[in-house]
């Protein structure tokens, strides 16, 4: 596993002993990855990005690397957060990073000084598959009133999962599948 574009490119990520599906941790395929942000293109540069259920940190490191401003990681999983800071040093964005311990299955409170002014503008959630709690988190996030305005939110799940195409301030404009794992992507409607 590595990240695929941007001033770390061709960096290697530390991974779980134990992955596709075997443990905790389930690190998005390359390929999808790479997938995932041709699709989100500019949406990247200079967000303030925050990456829910992180495990290995590469979602929200690939961000920076292709220009995001900063990321905070979030995650509950001891071995996570130990791979998530391992890979901010390897890549060299501590500067722009932030990691966070919380159980995510309570929702997101979050210190208001990790909160950037004007909120999140790219989010990505990446729980367990099949527990509910990607669309949990798509509207935890609207009530707590963390995302800027046209903020872009991609859910990574089961493909079969289903995502409901409008949330209370949330619109899907895209949905993907790469093999077993399904991409929803949404859009925070002016307001939110």
């Amino acid at each position: 596993m590595r990240i695929i574009a941007g001033t770390a490119r061709g960096r290697r990520l530390f991974t779980p002993a134990r992955i596709a599906g075997r443990g905790p941790i389930r690190p998005t395929a390359d390929r999808a990855r790479e997938a995932l942000f041709s699709i989100l293109g500019e949406a990247v540069v200079k967000a303030r990005v925050l990456d829910l259920f992180a495990g290995t940190g590469a979602l929200g490191l690939e961000a920076i690397s292709r220009g995001a401003s900063a990321a905070l990681f979030v995650d509950f999983a001891t071995e996570a957060l130990g791979l998530v800071r391992r890979n901010i040093q390897a890549c060299g964005f501590a500067e722009a990073s932030q990691v966070l311990g919380r159980d995510l299955r309570q929702g997101l409170s979050l210190p208001k000084a990790m909160v950037p002014d004007g909120g999140f503008s790219l989010v990505f959630l990446d729980p367990p598959y099949g527990q509910g709690l990607g669309l949990f988190m798509l509207r935890d996030l609207v009530s707590r009133g963390l995302l800027a305005a046209g903020a872009t939110l991609v859910a990574e799940d089961d493909a079969k999962a289903d995502y409901a195409a409008e949330l209370r301030g949330l619109c899907l404009f895209d949905q993907r599948r790469y093999g077993d794992t399904g991409f929803w992507l949404y859009r925070a409607r002016e307001g939110t």
